[in-house]
């Protein structure tokens, strides 16, 4: 089966995000939750799996996994979301609590997204 542009397209945002946490990995070191030891591992070891999983959603026989394994990586990430919005309570801009506020319900349609990839493969 081919790949749709939907599925093209979230390939391409875990390939840029799954990039990211190499090139600049300070950013995403900083919400990894509190309790957590090793963030910058934390942060290499999710950036590879999104880079695995854009990789995964380009093909067809890797599809489904990849798909499933997306949906759980943003299942997984999402304390590092609430932790952005709680450490912007205490010291942030007004504008970036609300984009922060803003992202944690936008997970829900990511992992749809993710979820729609994975039944492409049939």
């Amino acid at each position: 089966m081919s790949r749709s542009k939907s599925t093209t397209g979230l390939a391409v945002l875990f390939g840029v995000l799954g990039t990211l946490h190499f090139v600049k990995p300070e950013p995403f070191e900083q919400i990894v939750p509190k309790p957590l030891p090793r963030k910058k591992e934390l942060v290499y070891l999710s950036g590879a799996a999104e880079l695995a999983c854009a990789a995964g959603l380009l093909h067809p026989r890797t599809r489904r996994l990849a798909g499933l394994a997306g949906a759980g990586l943003l299942v997984a990430v999402f304390p590092a979301n609430v932790q952005m919005a709680a450490d912007l309570r205490k010291k942030g801009s007004r504008t970036a609590l609300t984009i922060a506020y803003a992202r944690l319900p936008m997970q829900i349609p990511l992992i749809r997204w993710a979820l729609k990839a994975a039944r492409e493969s049939r």
